[in-house]
Parts: C-alpha cells; structure tokens; sequence
C-alpha cells in the first residue's frame, strides 16, 4: 500500500513537475516538486555500489531517512542538476563533467555526509537531469508501477548559441565559486550510480 501511494503522488506531480523544472535555470522550485524529484532518486537509487577505490556502499531501502539529506541541500542539488541538463541539451560534455564535479567536491568538502548520504546527492543530480531528458518513466509489473530508467533514443533537443554561451557562463561562474578541482576530477565522466541509473548518454 505504501509503495501504491508513493507512486500515486509521483503521477500526480509528474506531469507539473517536468514543465516546471524544463523552464530551469530561473527561480525556484516548490518544496513539492523537489521532494517528488526526491521520491524519483530514491526509487532509483541502488542497493549497492562499488567505488573506484574498491568500496562497497550498501543502501539498506528499508531505511530511507539514513540517506536522505536536508531538503535546501536537495533543492541546491536540484538547482545545480538544472544546469548540467541544459549543458547536454546544449551538447557541452565538459562543462556538464565540470558542474556535477563541482558539486560533488562541494558536498564532499563538508565532511558532514556518511557514504549512503554522498550516493544519494550524487543520485539526486543524475535523476534531475534524466528526467529533463525524458528518460525516466513510470512502469506496470504485476499490478503494481514502478519507477525505471527509459534508455530509447529521445527526440532531438536544440540549443542557440546565446543559450549555448549562458550556460558555459553559468558554469563557469559555479565552478570558479567552489573549490579548486583536481586535474583527474577534470577529465572523467560521471560516476555512475549503479545499474539501476546509468549515466545519461552524452552527444559526441
């Protein structure tokens, strides 16, 4: 039953939701709409996963709270996300690579967050910026919906080039704010996040 009613309150805002964070960039989303992305990260975010450094981080989904983070830190994830959407739409991989390591670095700097809490920030940017890509949706499995990750081809989005500029501004100007970035921090691509979200694909 409580699973029926999470994904009742996701149909409900979904559709509000995807128009309100598709117009980006400018002001504020409502607490509504940041605890549905919310809901979103958390139904995709894995039971487990393995870092670079060989370090297993389990999620135990029974306990969501052990996760979860304030929200005006998801609302600022959120934010964030916003823009390294744009930076796909606009086709511009590395300032996209440049915004989420950013914020990473952010969240990780302040040392206040276990290894289930950093799984989940990272998780909350990648599933704002799928579901501005349309690539999430929901699914009907033995009566019942379930959150999931769509990785068909989606519709072609354009990008000026004043767009283009603002958002290497923006990113420039978030990057410059936040501390300094290593070299090897640079280069790489997302983590991703398990096989339950992979990294949106990015345009060559």
């Amino acid at each position: 039953m409580a699973k029926r009613a999470f994904v009742g309150a996701v149909l409900a805002g979904a559709a509000a939701l995807a128009a309100t964070t598709a117009s980006a960039g400018e002001g504020d989303l409502s607490d509504k709409s940041v605890q549905i992305i919310m809901d979103y990260a958390w139904a995709l975010t894995p039971q487990q996963f393995s870092k670079k450094d060989g370090t297993v981080i389990v999620v135990d989904k029974s306990k969501r709270d052990a996760a979860m983070v304030p929200l005006d830190v998801a609302r600022e994830v959120v934010r964030v996300a916003r823009i390294s959407a744009h930076a796909q739409v606009c086709n511009l991989p590395e300032e996209q690579t440049l915004n989420h390591r950013s914020l990473m670095r952010r969240e990780v700097d302040k040392k206040k967050w276990t290894d289930q809490q950093t799984l989940y920030i990272n998780q909350l940017h990648l599933t704002t910026v799928m579901l501005l890509s349309g690539k999430i949706k929901l699914v009907e499995k033995d009566g019942d919906k379930d959150v999931v990750v769509d990785e068909k081809q989606q519709p072609q989005q354009t990008c000026t080039d004043e767009q283009r500029q603002k958002v290497k501004d923006l990113v420039a100007a978030y990057v410059k704010a936040g501390p300094a970035l290593a070299s090897n921090e640079k280069g790489a691509a997302p983590e991703p996040t398990g096989s339950a979200a992979p990294p949106p694909a990015q345009k060559k």
